[in-house]
């Protein structure tokens, strides 16, 4: 316990563009309407996401043009470096730490391509160090930011006094495609948002501890989130399945990973949870026993800034700490491709 990990700070960041999810709805609307029949059907989706504001890199209008690959990921990489960098100076300065004390970057996104990777680009962006540990992470979707946390506790615990700095960034609107009528792509357009949040973990210096973190991918699952690669680029993938996979398979999934450190969730003061949507909030409280409403953070994060992707459950833990953490333990988690569950244990003081 005293060398555990403990998260210095935390910080997050998101573009200049504001969506009202009426303004969006009603775009939606006009756009899909002449090429889906059943568009009427689908309009609730946005009434019914519990979310008032997401935000962009590109205006609203910039979604019912036509764009290719080679567009998507110059905008990716533009945009996605500058909020990184944005999120992670914040972090720094309320750690009053500076660039060239960071010893290790752990850079987690899955909403573009970019090699060299973003954390080679952030070397440059904020002046890391050039003899910096780098661990880009791609491809565990909404499930990133908990398990980059995880990534990052692993590295500063292999080697104690190190400054250890996560940064999460997923444009997620980039991905947007007007041409794909599928129910998949009308809902990625009613949750999804852009942004970027940034932490420093060590064992060395204050703040809450993060004694253990933990995967878990259920079997013959492949197929209920992720992305498919199309020529105008990436297609989302969802699953009608993904509340009823949480009703009935998230609790023992958790309590597996609790019961490693002889836990349960008797002993979780707090849940910290990534939102998903709004019927993945509601199922979440329903397996962990909680009255409607009770994911309170994570209902207000979704409310002002909707899905983000792997950056999300990170926006909660800073609204979490921000309102004063209680001393007690608490459990994070997200979902992701795979299908799969991410896991870590906080602890305070």
């Amino acid at each position: 316990m005293h060398d555990a990990p403990r998260l210095l700070s935390i910080a997050t960041a998101v573009p200049q563009h504001v969506l009202r999810q009426e303004d969006v709805r009603d775009w939606a609307g006009d756009l899909f309407g002449s090429t889906r029949g059943n568009m009427a059907r689908l309009l609730p989706a946005f009434d019914n996401a519990g979310i008032d504001t997401r935000y962009s890199c590109v205006p609203l209008n910039w979604y019912g043009e036509d764009h290719g690959w080679r567009e998507r990921n110059a905008l990716y990489l533009e945009h996605a470096t500058a909020l990184a960098g944005e999120a992670a100076t914040a972090a720094l300065t309320r750690a009053e730490m500076a660039p060239r004390e960071i010893d290790a970057v752990v850079m987690v996104s899955t909403s573009g391509i970019a090699t060299p990777s973003l954390d080679a680009l952030l070397i440059n962006a904020i002046g890391l160090r050039a003899d910096v540990t780098r661990l880009p992470v791609f491809g565990l979707g909404c499930a990133g930011g908990v398990l980059g946390l995880g990534r990052a506790a692993a590295l500063a615990k292999a080697r104690p006094g190190s400054r250890v700095l996560l940064v999460v960034v997923e444009l997620c609107g980039l991905t947007f495609r007007r041409g794909d009528t599928s129910k998949s792509n009308v809902i990625a357009t009613a949750l999804f948002g852009d942004g970027a949040a940034a932490a420093l973990v060590s064992t060395a210096g204050k703040g809450p501890r993060v004694t253990d973190w933990g995967d878990h991918t259920w079997p013959d699952t492949l197929g209920v989130m992720g992305w498919s690669v199309e020529d105008d680029g990436l297609g989302v993938l969802f699953s009608r399945d993904i509340p009823t996979i949480v009703e009935h398979e998230f609790r023992a999934a958790a309590e597996g990973y609790l019961a490693r450190d002889g836990l349960g969730f008797g002993d979780m003061d707090g849940f910290i949870c990534h939102p998903g949507g709004a019927k993945v909030v509601g199922a979440l409280e329903r397996v962990l026993g909680l009255d409607e409403g009770g994911l309170t953070e994570t209902r207000a994060v979704l409310r002002d800034y909707g899905n983000m992707s792997a950056a999300t459950v990170l926006f909660v833990l800073e609204r979490v700490l921000t309102a004063g953490l209680a001393d007690g333990r608490y459990l994070i988690s997200a979902l992701g491709p795979g299908f799969s569950a991410g896991f870590a244990t906080l602890e305070a003081p």
